[in-house]
């Protein structure tokens, strides 16, 4: 077990390949003996889950950028609070899919909500509080959607009000500026993010992952 917890989160624009690397890491680390902690945002609590509903169901709401923004942290404030905290105190590693720079980049970069607002609500919701690692996962705009369409297409729901595609929907300016932010986002927290081609095969980059990870252990 690590002397103390690490808090590792993974970024990106639609169809990006979060998923499939998130389950790759926490089956690494679980092998070596870590206590691993998976959870996602919004969500990772029942009553985070909740405002998740509102957020990315297809007929969540038809939110304004700020009232997002409202929403996002509002679930983040709890999540922290009962779930992540917790877990990191006890020495676990907590993975984390999407954290605030998705708020960051969705509302800010994407819907134009003003950066200091932002700044201003992070602070008092979260302070210093941020993740130690975090993984952009970049891909192109045309390749991203049309991975997220075929995943959304092979799922089997009973209505269109479960699909999570509510951002996916949005127009492709939308996903070239949410994609924008991100990188400025990473040049802007350089010492903190790892930007990874996500066009590369599966394993280099789960590779590239695991290398960065190991280097961090080593200092816990």
């Amino acid at each position: 077990m690590t002397a103390k917890g690490l808090f590792i989160s993974f970024e990106g624009g639609e169809g990006a390949g979060k998923t499939t690397q998130i389950k790759r890491l926490k089956e690494w680390l679980e092998n070596q003996g870590h206590d691993v902690v998976l959870t996602r945002e919004p969500g990772g609590t029942p009553e985070a889950e909740k405002i998740r509903d509102l957020l990315v169901k297809r007929d969540g709401g038809n939110w304004d950028g700020l009232t997002e923004l409202l929403l996002f942290f509002a679930a983040r404030r709890h999540h922290v609070e009962t779930l992540i905290k917790p877990a990191i105190a006890e020495g676990k590693i907590v993975i984390c899919d999407r954290f605030a720079d998705s708020t960051e980049a969705y509302q800010c970069y994407g819907h134009g909500v003003s950066k200091d607002v932002f700044t201003q609500i992070k602070t008092i919701v979260l302070g210093e509080f941020a993740p130690d690692t975090t993984f952009l996962l970049d891909v192109p705009v045309d390749i991203g959607l049309k991975r997220s369409k075929r995943v959304n297409d092979s799922i089997e729901v009973l209505s269109d009000a479960e699909i999570e595609d509510r951002f996916e929907r949005l127009d492709t300016t939308f996903h070239e500026n949410l994609r924008a932010g991100f990188l400025e986002i990473a040049a802007q927290n350089d010492n903190r993010f790892m930007v990874i081609d996500a066009l590369k095969p599966l394993d280099d980059i789960t590779a590239e992952i695991q290398q960065t990870i190991e280097g961090k252990l080593t200092h816990v």
